[in-house]
């Protein structure tokens, strides 16, 4: 029996959001603690903060398009975490609320209540906000002298991405 093509769809939509979060914390994962306060230039956040912006940033997008799924805020948005393993259990945590709302409110036909014409939008938009901030990771490192090479993210970022049965569901 054939699968229902939009069960289908979505299933590869969530998984692709389930790949997005691995790849973030496998940068995460990557980066030696002592540079977590690493800045591409003065002013700008560091590395831990911007980590901490998208946990940030996950949650407010809930709280504002799927009020009932939402949960507290953390007091600050570019919050100094410095503990790496505290980061990615915020990170997982709120990637799997993210996953919880965009699932939920595809298969019960619901509209996100503020920002989203389509609750695939918002997933959509959490995955391109993400990749940006990654980049801005990597550039930080690298304009700080501690590039991550291809050899050495590769396998835990692009490969995610580009392998075919690797599910992570």
């Amino acid at each position: 029996m054939q699968e229902n093509p939009s069960v289908e769809l979505l299933d590869s939509l969530l998984d692709s959001w389930d790949r997005n979060n691995r790849i973030l914390v496998n940068l995460l994962r990557a980066i030696p603690p002592d540079h977590l306060q690493t800045r591409a230039v003065f002013g700008s956040p560091c590395i831990a903060q911007l980590f901490t912006h998208i946990h940030f940033v996950r949650l407010v997008f809930v709280q504002e398009d799927a009020p009932a799924f939402a949960q507290d805020l953390p007091a600050e948005e570019w919050l100094l975490e410095l503990d790496p393993a505290r980061i990615e259990r915020l990170l997982n945590e709120s990637a799997a609320l993210v996953r919880k709302v965009a699932e939920h409110t595809v298969r019960e036909g619901e509209e996100m209540q503020r920002h989203y014409d389509h609750p695939l939008l918002f997933l959509q938009h959490m995955i391109w906000h993400e990749g940006y901030h990654h980049g801005q990771i990597k550039l930080a490192l690298k304009l700080a002298g501690f590039p991550l090479s291809d050899e050495q993210i590769g396998p835990g970022t692009w490969s995610l991405w580009m392998k075919k049965s690797r599910r992570l569901t």
